[in-house]
Formats: structure tokens, sequence, C-alpha cells
């Protein structure tokens, strides 16, 4: 995902980032009521997948929005592990998800750490936008939830 766009060059790095923190708190509220898959009160901005190195990251920028499970270990032959026993579930996976992503086995994140990664992207979204943000929400929503319950049952074949 890109993060910069020249015509929002107008704009300060401060107007930026409090027009960032302002969709994701809204968001968050947004998603206050909706319970986890194990019925639980859960932080769906910052969620937690309880394993190191596995996170779920959801991203908006000027022109997309994604939405990925990153498998990040420093140990390469541990995150090609993590990434084989994911790609065993990836049918189960795209049954939850009702769509099919893209699936990249090394990757650079954006401080050039090797990753792997699990994602899907909209382009044509500003998060900037206040416009925007029903369509972004709408694209989020649906996805976390159908990963938390992916991830309720298949994080313990990771264990």
């Amino acid at each position: 995902m890109k993060f910069y766009n020249f015509a929002l060059a107008m704009y300060s790095k401060r107007e930026i980032s409090k027009q960032r923190e302002a969709f994701w708190t809204a968001f968050g509220k947004y998603m206050l009521p909706v319970l986890s898959a194990d019925g639980e009160k859960i932080n769906w901005v910052n969620y937690k997948a309880g394993m190191p190195g596995v996170n779920f990251k959801m991203n908006a920028g000027n022109n997309d929005a994604g939405i990925a499970i990153v498998l990040s270990q420093t140990d390469a032959v541990l995150r090609k592990a993590s990434y084989e026993q994911l790609r065993q579930l990836k049918d189960i996976l795209h049954s939850a998800l009702g769509e099919e992503w893209l699936w990249q086995p090394d990757v650079q994140d954006e401080y050039g750490r090797e990753i792997s990664m699990v994602s899907k992207e909209i382009t044509g979204v500003n998060i900037n936008r206040t416009e925007d943000w029903p369509g972004l929400i709408s694209f989020f929503k649906p996805r976390i939830i159908a990963l938390d319950e992916f991830w309720s049952t298949a994080r313990y074949s990771f264990e």
C-alpha cells in the first residue's frame, strides 16, 4: 500500500495524523459492540492474534486500504513454517472470508524486514476524505470479523 499522495501535500503531517487517528477512533467505536467469535470484548483496531510474530493489520492510505495476516517472525525458518501452516488452511480461510486473498511468502515490510503476508486491498479510497469512511468501514468490518472467526479455531494448529 502506498502512503503518500502529492495531492495531499497541502495538508500538514499533523492534520493528516489527526485525520487518521479520527478514522481509527471512529472505527473502534463502531466495532465496540461486536464481540469476538469466542463471545469476548475485543479491540478490533489493534487485534491481538495471541501468537508472537502473527498479526492482523489494517491499513488505510491516500488511495487504498488493506487488511492482512502478517507473519513477521525474525527466524526465517519459523516464519516460512508458519506461512506453510497457514497455506495448508487456505481453503478454510478463503471460505471464512468469502473471497480469495493475495498470498505473498516473501515480501518486505515498510522497514525493509522480510515478512510473509496474506492480504486483500481496495483502491480509490482515501482515509483523509471523511466521505470515504463508510466505504472503508464496509471493507474492514466483515473481513476482520471473518479473520477472527477463522483464527478462533485455526490458531490451535500453530501451537
